[in-house]
């Protein structure tokens, strides 16, 4: 990637005087080792909200919890939220008029709970916290880079195809994701050029087919011992259904793969 809008100077003036972790999870807890970093999870530290606004709070809970979490957070700090969520957000965060707040596409996988973090890539962030969220990443030895929003949208809807084409696939075949290179690389180029396809449409994000392909390889190749599912389909694979009923675009490779499973997402 390059260009003005792409890249972003950091300097140690971004270094916030104390980060807030919501969230105790696989995320939540990685991020939690950095040094000056709070954490507030269901039960406990709440309190430390009532602070003054201007330092970052990554948020690490599910997309189905962001609306629950939302409304305990005092408003003056809801600026300061760093969305870290992987799926389609952009519609969520408009209706609650968030849409200029930090993001964040983590490139890193983290297995349970406590376990050692596995890097898979850059991880990215843009709004008001990137260069914060920058430099609280690598101080944890995990490469990031803050980038503009136009080029943020069109790596958002990268991942948003790795999610939902690898966890189909895992799902339907019950293997990691580097069996599904080695064994199902017809239909992974099959999603990956449906879902391309519908989300270069339906988010005027023009994806290069083959760089694309390239790069869910790449990024799967990074950690290959992760096992992907059909989490918050509603946000992922479900995002793309609709948006292709929407405009009347074909999914066959996707809908085949799905009428497999013996839960189908509903």
């Amino acid at each position: 990637m390059s260009g003005p809008d792409l890249h972003i100077d950091i300097s140690g003036e971004d270094r916030p005087s104390r980060r807030i972790v919501l969230g105790a999870g696989r995320v939540g807890t990685a991020l939690a080792r950095a040094s000056g970093v709070a954490v507030i999870d269901r039960f406990r530290g709440w309190y430390q909200l009532d602070e003054p606004a201007g330092d970052p709070i990554a948020v690490c809970v599910r997309n189905d919890d962001l609306g629950a979490l939302l409304a305990a957070v005092p408003p003056h700090r809801r600026a300061d939220l760093v969305f870290l969520q992987n799926g389609m957000l952009d519609p969520w965060l408009e209706d609650h008029g968030l849409e200029g707040n930090t993001r964040g596409l983590l490139f890193f996988a983290v297995s349970q709970r406590g376990g050692p973090v596995e890097p898979g890539g850059v991880n990215r962030f843009t709004g008001p916290h990137a260069n914060a969220m920058v430099l609280w990443l690598e101080s944890l030895g995990l490469r990031s880079e803050a980038i503009g929003r136009r080029a943020f949208a069109a790596v958002m809807l990268e991942k948003l195809i790795w999610n939902s084409a690898f966890g189909l696939l895992c799902e339907r075949y019950q293997v990691d994701v580097r069996a599904v290179l080695d064994d199902h690389s017809d239909e992974l180029a099959a999603l990956a050029r449906e879902l391309g396809t519908v989300g270069r449409v339906a988010l005027g994000i023009d994806l290069d087919q083959d760089t694309l392909l390239a790069n869910l390889r790449a990024y799967a190749s990074s950690i290959p011992r992760t096992r992907a599912g059909l989490k918050e389909w509603p946000w992922r694979g479900g995002w793309f259904i609709a948006a292709a009923h929407r405009r009347e675009l074909a999914l066959p490779t996707h809908a085949a793969l799905v009428a497999a499973l013996p839960h189908p997402p509903a």
